[in-house]
């Protein structure tokens, strides 16, 4: 396994010359720099990510109040699971990216990697927002908890939980990476069908302002995954030795073991029984997420076919794109949003 040294938080002795910054094991001073840049990609993805500041109580929540108490069953249970989950999946990520951070020896990116910790609080604030808004606190804590009681749920949390552990216990390159792998399938596999149900709800008439919420959330994911399919690939050009096809191979059975988890999870809370949803939109969807995700990281494709998003979810990128619908920050109505957009639309 590949040996990786922590960055020193005060280097004197540090490079200064650009063409000597790597992403990992650098000698850096940890100045930051925005005029001189190793990876000029950065630039780009930082004002982007600046210009996606929100905050989520501008969104108007009055209505949700009114359908979540009449949801289906079936809509209640994976609205409360699935939110659950995705309440993890953003806590965990505000915790781990720092410490991914103490390894990563090139400014630019511990400046977009600050960013991306701070939408991910962001993202807390809106589902606490979204919780205490339609629920009581005695529901909240249910949602909140809900992988104490749901085996199915902690073996999902575990999952990512376990990724990110390993890098706390074995502190090496080959760990590092599986960790950006890990974050690699939160980022687009999890969140991406995670936010498929609240779109499929808005498409029903429900839930508007949750809707909302995970549109801009999505749109703020969207930069997070192609900040770390960016960091890979620089790795990739950089490390060589961690990307052998022994090594490939496992992180493309990471990829599977994160479609699969995915594709089950979402039988068990969507199921047959979610207006405009089932179990076969569901496999398609997460398996053309899954071939997309590998094949942007040159690993190819994980299942024969699924090369293009499904005719029955082509619905979900339309109500995906934050710019259809924009609430004024102070009057809370809607109107058109032409500050900022996705920042890469084939993610």
């Amino acid at each position: 396994m590949g040996q990786l040294h922590k960055k020193a938080l005060f280097n004197e002795n540090g490079d200064i010359e650009v063409s000597k910054r790597r992403m990992i094991n650098g000698n850096t001073t940890n100045l930051n720099d925005f005029n001189n840049l190793r990876y000029p990609w950065t630039s780009e993805w930082y004002r982007q990510a600046m210009n996606n500041f929100w905050i989520p109580e501008e969104i108007n929540l009055s209505q949700d109040v009114k359908d979540y108490h009449i949801l289906t069953k079936a809509e209640r249970s994976a609205y409360d699971k699935i939110l659950s989950f995705l309440i993890f999946l953003d806590s965990i990520q505000t915790a781990n990216l720092p410490y991914v951070g103490e390894y990563i020896t090139a400014n630019e990116i511990n400046l977009c990697l600050t960013i991306h910790t701070f939408q991910e609080a962001v993202h807390s604030q809106s589902y606490g927002y979204m919780l205490d808004t339609i629920c009581s606190p005695e529901e909240r804590n249910d949602i909140l908890y809900q992988w104490k009681e749901d085996k199915h749920l902690l073996s999902r949390n575990k999952f990512i939980g376990d990724s990110y552990n390993d890098f706390q216990d074995k502190k090496d390159a080959d760990t590092l990476l599986k960790t950006m792998i890990a974050n690699y399938i939160l980022e687009g596999i999890y969140f991406y069908s995670g936010f498929m149900f609240f779109y499929a709800l808005g498409r029903n008439g429900k839930m508007p302002g949750s809707m909302q919420e995970i549109r801009y959330i999505n749109r703020d994911e969207n930069t997070h995954l192609w900040l770390f399919r960016s960091i890979i690939l620089e790795l990739k050009r950089e490390q060589p030795e961690l990307f052998t096809s022994e090594k490939i191979k496992e992180y493309k059975e990471m990829l599977l073991r994160g479609v699969e988890e995915e594709i089950s999870w979402g039988h068990y809370v969507i199921g047959n029984e979610i207006s405009g949803l089932n179990k076969s939109m569901v496999t398609n969807y997460i398996k053309y997420l899954g071939n997309q995700r590998s094949n942007d990281l040159g690993f190819g494709e994980l299942y024969e076919g699924y090369k293009e998003e499904p005719d029955s979810m082509k619905w979900v990128s339309q109500y995906a794109d934050p710019n259809q619908i924009k609430t004024d920050f102070f009057e809370a109505k809607p109107s058109a949003y032409t500050k900022s957009s996705i920042i890469e639309d084939d993610l």
